[in-house]
């Protein structure tokens, strides 16, 4: 059964009902001017969609409609564009912008009910600040810098804590962000500058809630940011975005989505002649993505290339989200593909020593090293440093970090560990796992 027509009937709507409901909201897109056109919708073409072996991709006004009225992106409902064999599947996003009424000159906020993940944020109220006499909101210079400088204070924070409370706030930044582009007045060199953040806000916000374990909601907000790099020509946000999917691929198990995402992001950054940094990271993603589906010749080949990438050594134009890939930070990656390709001594030997270089500025880094490190001891049979790599890992999580993804690999500990539930200290160390994991 096609995911839409499990919703509309989990909905409990008939069919009829449901193309009444997308003609309204249909209808309100319009008069919100997120749609070009009010598109019409028939119980006809809502059953192609549904059961057609090969259904009619829908015009672009029809795709957001049922993007926002189903809260997905369409292909997620079953839907498929009608050449999507020759590269990766883009997700067609959700608007991220929801009104309750008609747009005026700013948004109004309806009241002071709870802040849910999906209502904006009650401070996106009516404001005076920057408006002239006349109503003109005018966007000034120091506003966006300030967006700006509090999205590389998150990544910082990420870098050091991981970003399972990072989302939401990056989430309404990014609101802020488009609320400023739709209704503001800026000249064109401010509204490049705007559209960037948007842009960097965006990809940011995926890996934020990728790091927090929301999966869609980040394969959505990595699919618009790609999508608004593709619009706008942004290579330097491609190859950021594809190489955030490609990870994410990697831990879906997506491993040749995850070659795809890297070679791409590869392309873009031949584009822009991209630093040996980000080349670097490209590869290793390459890498990562190949050890995930067991090829080894050419998991070792993109190996090399990252190594060889890397020890070009560094460059004034490295971008921010490139800077964390130091030496430590390589030498786990490589750990982490040799530990998918079930070389548990070489992986246990290379994630050690990472986990000796690795910073303070990095402990989620290093609490994510800890993890594999941990599970490569004990499949390597060594649970004695298992323990103590867990044991790390823990005072970490106790520390304040808040990774979703470092709990994971606490969670795959303590099943490697239970065979040795009786050796001493292990039936502890499982306890302290479970409270907190649970």
């Amino acid at each position: 059964m096609r995911e839409l027509m499990r919703l509309r009937i989990s909905a409990n709507l008939t069919q009829e009902a449901a193309v009444e409901e997308l003609t309204t909201m249909a209808r309100r897109l319009h008069a919100e001017r997120r749609i070009s056109k009010a598109p019409t919708f028939s119980v006809r073409q809502l059953r192609k969609w549904e059961t057609a072996d090969d259904p009619p991709w829908p015009h672009p006004d029809a795709r957001s409609v049922l993007a926002v009225y189903w809260k997905r992106p369409v292909e997620e409902l079953g839907l498929r564009p009608p050449s999507n064999a020759d590269g990766p599947l883009v997700l067609t996003p959700v608007p991220l912008i929801r009104q309750d009424r008609p747009p005026g000159s700013m948004l109004v906020a309806t009241g002071a009910g709870p802040l849910g993940d999906e209502a904006p944020p009650p401070w996106l109220a009516e404001t005076t600040t920057g408006t002239n006499r006349s109503g003109e909101w005018r966007i000034a210079l120091e506003e966006v810098e300030l967006l700006s400088d509090a999205a590389d204070d998150n990544y910082a924070i990420d870098q050091q804590f991981g970003a399972d409370r990072l989302w939401r706030p990056t989430r309404a930044h990014l609101l802020w962000t488009h609320h400023m582009i739709d209704r503001g007045i800026y000249d064109e060199t401010l509204g490049q500058q705007l559209h960037a953040l948007a842009g960097k806000l965006t990809t940011s916000l995926g890996w934020y809630s990728y790091d927090a374990g929301l999966q869609a909601q980040a394969r959505q907000y990595f699919s618009e940011a790609l999508n608004a790099a593709n619009y706008t020509g942004d290579d330097v946000l491609a190859s950021r975005t594809l190489s955030n999917m490609a990870r994410q691929a990697v831990d879906l198990n997506k491993g040749r989505e995850a070659v795809r995402f890297a070679k791409l992001g590869q392309r873009h950054a031949e584009l822009w002649s991209a630093p040996s940094r980000v080349t670097a990271l490209l590869a290793i993603r390459e890498a990562q993505g190949y050890a995930r589906v067991g090829d080894v010749f050419n998991c070792e080949s993109a190996i090399k290339r990252a190594w060889l990438e890397w020890e070009t050594g560094n460059d004034d134009r490295d971008p921010d989200w490139a800077q964390f890939l130091n030496f430590a930070e390589l030498t786990c990656l490589e750990g982490m593909c040799r530990l998918d390709l079930g070389q548990t001594d070489r992986a246990q030997k290379l994630l050690a020593r990472s986990e000796a270089l690795q910073d303070t500025a990095h402990s989620r880094n290093r609490g994510m090293c800890l993890g594999r490190l941990s599970v490569a001891a004990v499949a390597n049979g060594d649970v004695d440093h298992g323990m103590v790599a867990a044991t790390a890992a823990l005072t970490l999580v106790g520390s304040g970090m808040s990774s979703t993804r470092t709990a994971a690999q606490l969670k795959l500990v303590h099943d490697g560990m239970l065979p040795h539930h009786r050796s001493r200290g292990v039936g502890d160390l499982l306890e302290q796992i479970r409270a907190h994991v649970a």
